[in-house]
């Protein structure tokens, strides 16, 4: 099974910003991420006049669009009472990836990084440190069980993801 990585923290904490900077300091070092981001929106990849689009609003279950440089299966899932992380691991290609991080999905029984900023409205008392976090990342000193890493110093934070793979 592929090693999931859990980035969690409150919304606005800056989980995107550091992933869309640690993303390609993994590829730096050879590691190949896959990335699960959960949304609370109502999202879609497809686009309204697109044919795709059209045959998947008249019914398709599951909708595969395909280009030469990349693929996406779009899976109606209405009927789903909640999403399944396992689940949605499954349908990655494991030949493919060293890890996959998951940006959201914090409740889910998978190691995390936690993320905290002192200014965003929130305590440093309010962050649930349980068995599955393996480093907070602070942009303030903090008393923890855990590794505490910089939450601005990326290459840090890379070094210690490349530290915990090979564990």
């Amino acid at each position: 099974m592929i090693p999931l990585l859990g980035i969690a923290a409150w919304s606005g904490t800056g989980k995107t910003t550091l992933l869309k900077k640690l993303i390609p300091e993994l590829c730096a070092k050879g590691i190949r991420p896959g990335l699960i981001k959960h949304t609370h929106h109502n999202m879609d990849v497809d686009k309204p006049g697109k044919d795709s689009y059209e045959l998947r609003k008249a019914g398709a279950a599951q909708t595969l669009v395909a280009s030469q440089q990349r693929w996406a299966l779009m899976t109606e899932t209405p009927a789903e009472p909640e999403l399944d992380l396992a689940y949605l691991v499954s349908r990655m290609d494991a030949t493919t990836l060293d890890l996959v991080l998951v940006e959201g999905f914090k409740h889910e029984p998978v190691a995390k990084i936690l993320l905290f900023r002192e200014n965003c409205g929130h305590s440093a008392q309010e962050l649930t440190i349980d068995e599955y976090v393996v480093a907070v990342a602070s942009d303030v000193p903090l008393e923890v069980d855990v590794p505490l890493l910089d939450i601005n110093d990326v290459q840090q934070i890379a070094g210690f993801v490349t530290q915990w793979l090979g564990r």
